[in-house]
């Protein structure tokens, strides 16, 4: 690993990722909070501003264009006011938008309200999207992939990656680096991926919970070998990030930052991470680079993203 090792900005915008997942309209209402309510014991907000943002996996496609790669991004959005606008939010942010339209679909939507800088409430508005327009989702990514370097899977569990064991087989046939940020304990149907990023709770969802670094060593390289995966990268939060591969592990000390919001973190490692493989990095010269950037975006409000001076530019 050379940590000296970055990509000029010519080599990431000739780099092209193909996000596909469960895409979220992220709305923050921001107010003051001056008496507590009559009604019950919680504080009155009067709400001053309104924000919508990208969110969840069509973040990550939004990561990998702030960072100054080319990303694409197919998902299903429900025929609706939310879909409209992140489609539009989309659209405006130079990502290639590929929205597959479901009637029956709510657009997910997390509505956050903020009082004095802190995360009042979260308000999740979802259902899951029907076979068909699960169905033209694949066609699509079907037709995009023979022109994209890399592949990622972000999943946040609403149902828009119910295909992926195929799209995952579909990609590695053509030779695409395939890198998937997981949900759930069903870590099977990531089989064959190229690598999976699961942070502490996700992982310990699926192995259990560890003893030791040679115990987590153990359960982490075995679980790799059973899925078929040319590597697991385990993010760490604090502790920073142990990747685990055929050469054994490799592990680099989180930065030194204050925390003000792990919103989206995984999101942007994630986004880094897939927009240095397209670019031709390995996965043990990106991983730094992942975990800088992680590093950088926890310290900013909400779902956030680094930009190619804030990671490269020092």
């Amino acid at each position: 690993m050379d940590p000296l090792l970055k990509p000029s900005l010519q080599q990431l915008a000739s780099a092209k990722v193909l996000v596909v997942g469960d895409a979220m309209l992220d709305r923050y209402w921001y107010g003051t909070v001056e008496r507590i309510s009559p009604e019950a014991p919680v504080p009155v907000v009067h709400v001053t501003r309104e924000e919508e943002r990208i969110g969840a996996a069509a973040n990550v496609a939004y990561n990998a264009v702030c960072l100054g790669a080319q990303a694409s991004f197919v998902g299903v959005v429900g025929d609706d006011d939310p879909g409209r606008k992140l489609e539009a939010l989309m659209q405006g942010s130079r990502i290639a938008t590929h929205l597959s339209r479901d009637s029956s679909l709510q657009t997910t939507v997390k509505l956050r309200v903020i009082g004095r800088a802190q995360q009042l409430l979260r308000l999740d508005f979802e259902n899951t999207p029907d076979h068909d327009a699960l169905a033209a989702q694949t066609q699509t990514f079907t037709d995009l992939l023979p022109s994209h370097h890399a592949v990622l899977f972000s999943d946040y569990a609403k149902g828009g990656l119910a295909h992926v064991p195929a799209m995952i087989d579909l990609a590695r046939k053509a030779g695409k680096p395939v890198l998937v940020d997981p949900k759930g304990s069903d870590y099977a149907r990531y089989s064959n991926a190229t690598v999976i990023t699961p942070n502490r709770a996700e992982l310990q969802q699926v192995i259990g919970r560890w003893h030791s670094e040679e115990d987590l060593r153990t359960k982490a390289q075995n679980l790799r070998t059973s899925l078929k995966l040319d590597a697991l990268l385990f993010t760490r939060s604090e502790e920073g990030m142990s990747l685990y591969d055929s050469q054994g592990e490799l592990h680099v000390r989180a930065q030194a930052r204050e925390v003000f919001d792990v919103t989206g973190a995984g999101d942007t490692v994630i986004a880094t991470l897939a927009s240095l493989v397209a670019a031709g990095f390995s996965l043990r010269d990106a991983m730094p680079h992942a975990n800088r950037a992680g590093g950088i975006v926890v310290g900013k409000f909400g779902t956030a993203t680094v930009s190619y001076e804030e990671l490269f530019g020092a």
